[in-house]
């Protein structure tokens, strides 16, 4: 009978979210002013800038992280934010920054630089390197055959990075051949990528041996063609190696960044501005977009309210996380730290899909009313950049970015379409992740939009809607198409570890039959 009431009440409750009108906007004057200090005064360029050439990459753990944390919260507190805080949310078991000698170049038979990456959390070499290359044995009578060569040389790997197979295969002889190989003080290994893009990954580990690892370099795939056709062709092939990795002791705190923007009505009720600020840090890489332009965009939406003196109902409250990319880290903490506030957040909204502007979500049904109203104004403010929210049979599961802690207790969690004429993919996790990458008029919309649609939802007349027990229980993932990005698109911890060499995935947490073998060189 209990049960029975309260599934009444329930689809009462959904049906009534659907048919009768919510209003979900704020003063209309007000919002004026905000589309006005957005499109008109927009500094979400200079933000970018600022992180990406003045500060850099942000891998977790890192100075240059703890450097754009301090740096937006001075930036906060200067447009009159309150709360500003870093938010300790746990430790990073060793940190990880790469100096600023960054080179692999083909000194013979011909000089050549080539584009690389190395992973994070891995040491590089000690100054300059220089030595031939040998391509790696597949048994061990090819060893024995070249087993004189390998000292002091560069072994170049038959299959490219992430590629199962050859010699760290599961089998007998495999293991012997590695065994081996370890024991041989050879310069590195180096592996080629099967496109132009070299992918930057890698995992924090405490585990001291990690110092004496061998190095590990990863090439473009026209890049490793070169070695291998100068090498098929008897000549003799040369690699030099300037690779400046720093393993910084840890443990090392991390944190979040948190501001407000206090509630006048509601103090104690929230919608979430959000965008990762740690980035990967591969050479070449200023962690652009990904995250810089969301944390950019999550930043200017914060001084575009302030300047335009707005007052919310509720607050609002602008999140920059960190540890995104190692597994979620400061976002799942956020949701562990918090609990007792979760059900008092309306919202929480996500910026982490590149440069291309917001051009809408997906929600279940109860929830349209309320975000179309939010998202109305855009419409006349930005008519070329069209926007549409797609009704879900539930709200997404799973994904790679900081929405999904959210979602997994039931809190509203959205990831924006990315929707324009970047192609995300060729800078996420890459050697291109520039600032030139970056388009200015779509952040000017991403920010303006975040803007409007977290103070209209902070003026609406209660919370968001959340999801009944039978929408919960459907398992719903939001498609890819075209050029907008969905919530899949990034890369966590595990898929991450999958873009190493078979030798690494075999390790847990790094303690492989090399680092156990390791030189102690």
């Amino acid at each position: 009978m209990a049960r029975s009431l309260h599934h009444r009440i329930l689809a009462f409750g959904l049906l009534a979210a659907v048919c009768v009108p919510v209003h979900a906007q704020g003063d209309p004057e007000m919002v004026d002013k905000i589309i006005h200090e957005g499109k008109h005064r927009n500094q979400v360029m200079n933000h970018l800038t600022h992180l990406t050439k003045k500060i850099g990459p942000r891998l977790s753990g890192s100075p240059k992280l703890d450097k754009a944390i301090e740096w937006s919260i001075s930036k906060f507190k200067s447009w009159g934010l309150e709360n500003v805080h870093a938010d300790y949310w746990g430790d990073v078991p060793m940190g990880f920054d790469r100096g600023p000698n960054q080179t692999v170049r083909m000194t013979a038979p011909f000089a050549y630089d080539f584009q690389f990456t190395t992973p994070a959390w891995w040491p590089g070499t000690k100054g300059k390197v220089s030595g031939k290359t040998v391509l790696e044995p597949e048994s061990l009578a090819e060893l024995d055959k070249v087993e004189k060569d390998l000292e002091g040389a560069w072994l170049v790997m038959r299959r490219p990075v992430g590629m199962r197979g050859g010699a760290a295969a599961n089998n007998p002889e495999a293991r012997q051949l590695e065994e081996r190989i370890a024991k041989i003080d050879i310069a590195g290994r180096i592996y080629g990528t099967t496109s132009e893009l070299v992918h930057t990954s890698g995992r924090w580990n405490p585990d001291p041996n990690v110092a004496n690892l061998d190095v590990v370099i990863y090439v473009r795939k026209s890049d490793m063609d070169m070695i291998r056709w100068n090498m098929d062709k008897g000549r003799e092939v040369k690699v030099e190696a300037h690779i400046d990795n720093k393993l910084i002791q840890g443990p090392i705190k991390s944190h979040n960044v948190i501001a407000d923007i206090k509630g006048a009505e509601f103090p104690d009720e929230y919608v979430i501005i959000s965008g990762h600020l740690d980035s990967w840090n591969g050479p070449g890489s200023e962690g652009a977009v990904d995250n810089g332009t969301g944390t950019s965009v999550t930043m200017e939406a914060a001084r575009i309210l302030a300047a335009s003196g707005a007052k919310p109902k509720r607050t609002i409250r602008f999140i920059l996380w960190t540890g995104e990319e190692q597994g979620l880290h400061g976002s799942r903490r956020y949701v562990e730290m918090y609990k007792d506030q979760l059900d008092k957040i309306s919202a929480v909204f996500v910026d982490d899909g590149g440069t291309n502007y917001q051009g809408g979500i997906p929600c279940v049904e109860q929830m349209k009313p309320m975000l179309e109203a939010a998202m109305a104004p855009m419409k006349a403010a930005f008519p070329d950049m069209p926007q549409r929210i797609e009704v879900a049979p539930s709200m997404p599961r799973g994904g790679g970015s900081d929405h999904a802690s959210f979602n997994a207790v039931g809190v509203p969690g959205f990831f924006w379409y990315e929707t324009g004429r970047a192609n995300y993919r060729y800078a996420w996790h890459t050697q291109n992740d520039k600032l030139d990458q970056a388009i200015p008029e779509y952040l000017v919309q991403s920010s303006t939009n975040s803007a409007v649609v977290a103070y209209n939802l902070a003026c609406a007349d209660s919370l968001l809607p959340r999801m009944t027990p039978e929408q919960a229980a459907i398992v719903w993932h939001a498609p890819t198409i075209g050029m907008k990005i969905d919530h899949d698109h990034d890369v966590d911890a595990d898929q991450d570890h999958d873009m190493h060499p078979p030798f690494v995935r075999r390790s847990a947490g790094f303690t492989s039959k090399f680092a156990r073998l390791a030189k102690g060189r």
